[in-house]
């Protein structure tokens, strides 16, 4: 992983929206940087709601400064409506990386699991438990929204090497 890298995780969601930032450090360390949830009212118009959102990540993005962003690809069986809610705050989310040059990359949540405590199935106690222990925290980041986002960022540093080898491999074989 490119050492000194910083990510931003985030775990979409328009009720509650999970934000990290952490920093690659050596080897696999990562260092947490700021972690945080950014909730919309939801009896608000949709408009609005992504207005906040919106603002919120603004304002992470100049303050922290992040070189690439983390973001969980949306995926749900269930409620269409919840799901198209979230797709409107993911395309805020890319847009506000987008303005500023910011790559994005997407994870399915099964691929964070994977990543972060070796399971693609495991549960929202042994994310956060690993979260936890990974970023040497003294207390688990709540609610799960943040711990999510930690965990988007851990990911991202972790995969960050491996991509940028894929990506030297195609651009050398396309020569």
């Amino acid at each position: 992983m490119p050492a000194g890298l910083r990510v931003m995780g985030i775990d979409p969601g328009l009720t509650r929206c999970g934000l990290s930032v952490v920093d690659a450090g050596q080897g696999r360390q990562v260092i947490p940087v700021a972690v945080g949830v950014v909730r919309t009212p939801v009896g608000a118009a949709l408009t609005q709601r992504l207005l906040e959102l919106s603002q919120a990540v603004n304002d992470w993005m100049d303050e922290y400064q992040p070189e690439v962003v983390a973001l969980e690809r949306i995926f749900e069986r269930g409620n269409v409506s919840t799901v198209m809610h979230t797709a409107h705050g993911v395309g805020v989310l890319m847009l506000a990386a987008a303005q500023r040059g910011i790559e994005v990359h997407m994870y399915t949540p099964s691929e964070v699991k994977k990543a972060v405590t070796g399971n693609g199935r495991a549960d929202k106690k042994q994310m956060t438990a690993m979260i936890t222990r990974i970023l040497g925290l003294s207390e688990a980041p709540k609610p799960a929204d943040a711990a999510d986002a930690l965990a988007l960022g851990v990911c991202h540093c972790w995969r960050a090497s491996t991509l940028g080898y894929e990506q030297r491999l195609r651009s050398n074989t396309l020569k």
